[in-house]
C-alpha cells in the first residue's frame, strides 16, 4: 500500500512591506493585502514601470532644459509660457509619483537596490530630497493613517487646507532642500547664465505648484475629515475621477483607497485597481 502523502507545507508569509523600526504591527486591514508579495506583481511589470519611468522623468529633464535655457520670454512667446509651466507642473508630479512607486518597491519588482537607486535619484533631482528619511515617513503614513502618528496627516484641524499644507511642505523641504535648489539655481544662472526669469517661471513655479498639487489631490482631499466618515482604518477615500482626469490630476493617486488596500501596486494599475473595486 502506498505510503500516504506528507501533509501539506503551511504558506510562506509574505515579506512584510513595513520593515520594523521599533513601531507595532498594524493591523492587517490596514497593511494592504498584496504589498510586497508576488501576487501584486503584474506581468512585465518591472519593463513598463521602468519605461515609464524613463519618459516622465526625461520629459521633466527635457523640457526644464529647454524652457529655462532656450525660451525667450517676450511678448510673441507669452501664450506658450503658461502651457508649459502647467505641463511642467504636471510632469513635476509624475516625477514625485515615479519615486514614490520605487519606496514601495513596486517600480521595479524584486530589485531593492534599483529601486533604492532610481528612487533616491529622482527625490534628489526633484527637490533634494533624502530618500531614507522620506521614505521612512511614507512607511509611517501607511502605518497609521490619517492619526496623530501619521506625519502626513495634521491632527490639529483636518479640515484646514493651508494650515495643513504649510505643515507638509516644511516637514519635507528643509535645509537640505533649500541648499539644494539654491545650488542649482546659482550654477544655472551664473556659470550657464540662464535669466532668472526663466528660472522662476519655469524652475521655481512648477516645483511649488507640483507640491501644491500633490498635496490637494494626493494627500488632502483622500485624507481630509468629511461629514461622511471613512470606510475603514485607512482613513482614506477614492476621488472617482475619469480615467484622463485621474492621470492630469495626480498621475492616478486619487484612487487613494485602493493604493492604501494594495500599496504594492504602481499608479499605472490603479485605474484597473479602480474597476475591479468598482464592481465587486
Amino acid at each position: 500500500m502506498p505510503n500516504a502523502p506528507d501533509a501539506a507545507a503551511p504558506p510562506t508569509a509574505a515579506p512584510d512591506p513595513f520593515p520594523a523600526r521599533g513601531w507595532p504591527a498594524p493591523p492587517a486591514r490596514a497593511r494592504g493585502a498584496r504589498t510586497g508579495g508576488r501576487g501584486a506583481v503584474r506581468p512585465h511589470q518591472g519593463l513598463i514601470g521602468l519605461t515609464l519611468c524613463a519618459l516622465v522623468v526625461g520629459s521633466w529633464l527635457t523640457l526644464h532644459v529647454a524652457a529655462v535655457f532656450f525660451l525667450p520670454v517676450t511678448a510673441a512667446t507669452a501664450p506658450l509660457v503658461p502651457v508649459v509651466m502647467l505641463v511642467q507642473v504636471w510632469l513635476s508630479v509624475g516625477v514625485f509619483i515615479v519615486a514614490h512607486d520605487a519606496m514601495h518597491g513596486s517600480l521595479a519588482p524584486g530589485r531593492p537596490r534599483l529601486n533604492t537607486a532610481v528612487g533616491s535619484l529622482i527625490l534628489l533631482l526633484y527637490a533634494g530630497f533624502a530618500w531614507r528619511k522620506v521614505r521612512a515617513a511614507h512607511m509611517d503614513h501607511h502605518r497609521a493613517p490619517g492619526t496623530e502618528a501619521d506625519p502626513d496627516f495634521y491632527a490639529g484641524n483636518p479640515e484646514d487646507f493651508w494650515p495643513w499644507y504649510r505643515t507638509f511642505f516644511t516637514r519635507y523641504f528643509g535645509l537640505g532642500s533649500i541648499a539644494f535648489v539654491s545650488t542649482v539655481v546659482t550654477v544655472w544662472w551664473l556659470a550657464l547664465g540662464a535669466d532668472p526669469v526663466n528660472l522662476v517661471l519655469f524652475y521655481g513655479v512648477p516645483a511649488l505648484g507640483s507640491s501644491l498639487q500633490l498635496f490637494y489631490f494626493g494627500t488632502y482631499l483622500p485624507h481630509r475629515h468629511e461629514e461622511e466618515g471613512f470606510k475603514d482604518a485607512h482613513n482614506a477615500r477614492t476621488q472617482d475621477y475619469p480615467w484622463l482626469v485621474s492621470l492630469l490630476t495626480c498621475f492616478h493617486f486619487g484612487y487613494h483607497h485602493e493604493h492604501h488596500l494594495k500599496p504594492g501596486v504602481p499608479w499605472w494599475a490603479l485605474p484597473g485597481e479602480r474597476r475591479i473595486k468598482t464592481f465587486q
